[in-house]
């Protein structure tokens, strides 16, 4: 691609599906530049998966989440919000729902050709498709994804913020997520 060229979807598939050749599968790093590499991606949404890619690696880590589990958490907390610009597009908001309902095929059609097992990208898709559903979470990697991008969104909107006593009360449970909540949201 020359300088000044816009890259296709197919182009960045080409890409992406010649890296990490030896390893067999895709790194953190690389699914990372992948998704910034998408077209449709604006700041404000690469910021955000960042930013709560770091909270959800922070807290697995201050956990002592196993690695396989921390590595499915770390690429779905990238890929979480995957859908956003399509929400956007197609019903002029970012709607949890819409998210959840609009996720699952970009994120099969993300990942194909990364070498991660369908049972790795089943459970991303899972875990993406309810990352607004508060209602039965279960294992550790559905309660860190919560707990780090509602972080993430309290910062960023004050629909979150005032929903912040009753997600602490409620949906926190894991002793880091609850920490960093009180050191970053004291009551």
């Amino acid at each position: 691609m020359n300088k000044g060229q816009q890259a296709t979807t197919s182009d960045l598939t080409e890409t992406a599906e010649t890296l990490s050749p030896a390893r067999g599968k895709w790194s953190i790093a690389e699914i990372t530049e992948k998704l910034i590499a998408e077209p449709d991606q604006t700041p404000e949404d690469i910021a955000h998966f960042l930013k709560v890619h770091s909270f959800a690696r922070l807290i697995a880590e201050l956990e002592g989440l196993d690695a396989d589990t921390k590595e499915i958490l770390e690429v779905t907390a990238i890929l979480h919000d995957i859908s956003c610009p399509l929400c956007r597009e197609k019903y002029g908001n970012t709607n949890g729902a819409h998210q959840e309902a609009e996720s699952a095929p970009l994120i099969r059609a993300f990942l194909t050709g990364s070498g991660y097992p369908k049972e790795f990208i089943d459970r991303v898709v899972y875990l993406v498709t309810h990352h607004h559903t508060y209602k039965d979470i279960h294992d550790m990697d559905y309660q860190i994804l919560v707990e780090a991008d509602f972080l993430v969104n309290a910062g960023e909107s004050a629909k979150y913020r005032k929903l912040l006593p009753e997600m602490r009360e409620r949906f926190f449970r894991t002793e880091s997520g609850r920490r960093l909540l009180e050191e970053i949201y004291p009551e």
